[in-house]
């Protein structure tokens, strides 16, 4: 193939898929598995908040295993991992009232924390494959294809998961899923080397455009390149992945509190049934599929115009966050589900066009520890995968859904903030106390 590096970030989009599908899903069952087992808004906010206590683990020794061991061991582990747990949530309830002291929650929470684990160390695992597989000059866009099954699969999870339910019942999508997540790892052993070096079907040209020097910037590295003595503590001496994770955990803010409390707040306020959500869910989704794509794009040409990467990356996640904070500030102002629907889609739709450069800034600043920075970054950043679905459980039961919006205003501000502040492509010397500001 002239390009399989394509090949391989195709695939990756379809793993992400398959991973947003796998952990969205019980968003759609939760009306059945609240029948069943009788939670109210807290211990449902608490249900869905366990899963962020394993992604974060996950995420943090995800990244250094990728960097250890190489992806190809992470993608395969992590994927059967996620699978199996996926599989296994049919019966947390069954098993938390027959092991953990009759306690169904209890049963949810391990088999979410252990999802988590599974599924945590996906980001920083692909950042690892792009930082092998990309050109310097594709950067953006390859991060941000990867990323492309984010929105890709929130936007599939309605329709899939509301089908799978109609068709049979939530136990039963629990195990399909999971099976689709073991077939996936099948395939992705035969098809992905470490290295494109390592792969027959990349060709001499691919390679030598891969590992070109010739359009590199004054401050950017390809990977084998710079200081290989850097620890992963380095990550707290630099400023820029320091703010840059408070960036990104904005946007995680809001992506969970969507993927997670969209179908409810529909629910609850609208009176929404089942057939409905199946298109409704995907509204918010559908134009982030586009943004996040638009997003890498529109990184790598201000890289390309003006040879600067804090106008490329961190000017763009600015103004994101920005246009984001605006339109989740109108959400509560309006009254009907049009209104409110245009408004989150174009929200979420901000949020993801700065997506692919909290990855770049990592690439651009330390290539050679793409993953073990990675999963810090994530580490800290999924603490909103926690917070989010947690905190709104609180606030919902307490102040009603306005406080949801709010809270999601107050954490975008915050991000925004934080992106005035990174300077990518100064990586942090191990033997210096701060990096040089050019």
């Amino acid at each position: 193939m002239k390009n399989y590096r394509y090949f391989i970030m195709g695939m990756i989009v379809f793993m992400v898929v398959i991973n947003y599908v796998d952990r969205g899903a019980i968003s759609y069952a939760q009306k059945d598995i609240i029948a069943t087992y009788g939670f109210d808004a807290v211990s449902w906010g608490a249900v869905l908040g366990y899963f962020g206590y394993g992604y974060m683990i996950g995420a943090l020794f995800g990244g250094v295993l990728a960097d250890r061991k190489g992806p190809k061991f992470v993608w395969i582990l992590a994927g059967l991992g996620w699978s199996v747990f996926e599989i296994g949530t049919a019966y947390a309830g069954e098993i938390g009232l027959a092991l953990f002291g009759g306690s169904a929650l209890a049963g949810f929470a391990v088999f979410r924390v252990l999802f988590g684990l599974a599924e945590g160390p996906t980001f920083s695992t692909i950042n690892r494959t792009n930082a092998n597989w990309a050109a310097p000059k594709e950067r953006g866009f390859v991060a941000a294809l990867g990323l492309l099954g984010n929105p890709l699969g929130a936007l599939l999870t309605a329709p899939i998961a509301v089908t799978l339910l109609t068709l049979t019942n939530w136990k039963m999508m629990f195990i399909i899923l999971g099976l689709i997540g073991i077939v996936w790892v099948i395939i992705w052993n035969k098809v992905f080397t470490n290295f494109p070096e390592d792969h027959p079907k990349v060709s001499k040209e691919e390679l030598e455009e891969i590992r070109s020097k010739s359009e590199l910037l004054e401050n950017e590295k390809n990977v084998g390149a710079g200081d290989t003595n850097v620890k992963w503590y380095h990550f707290f001496r630099n400023p820029t992945l320091v703010f840059n994770t408070i960036g990104y955990f904005a946007f995680q803010y809001v992506n969970f509190l969507l993927l997670t409390w969209t179908p409810k707040y529909l629910q609850d306020v609208f009176n929404f049934q089942l057939s409905s959500l199946w298109y409704l869910g995907m509204i918010p989704w559908v134009g982030a599929c586009f943004t996040v794509l638009w997003g890498g794009k529109i990184s790598d040409a201000l890289r390309r115009k003006t040879g600067n990467l804090r106008i490329a990356r961190s000017g763009l996640a600015v103004v994101s966050l920005f246009l984001t904070a605006v339109c989740f500030l109108l959400i509560p102002t309006v009254d009907s589900i049009v209104a409110v629907m245009v408004l989150m889609s174009l929200g979420n739709a901000f949020n993801f066009l700065p997506n692919s450069v909290y990855w770049s800034v990592i690439i651009d600043t330390e290539p050679n520890r793409a993953g073990t920075f990675g999963g810090v970054t994530h580490f800290f950043t999924n603490i909103a995968t926690i917070v989010a679905p947690t905190l709104t459980g609180y606030l919902v039961a307490k102040y009603g859904y306005t406080s949801m919006f709010a809270a999601a205003v107050v954490a975008v501000v915050i991000g925004m903030l934080a992106m005035l502040f990174v300077k990518p492509g100064q990586p942090m010397s191990v033997t210096n106390k701060a990096p040089k500001d050019k």
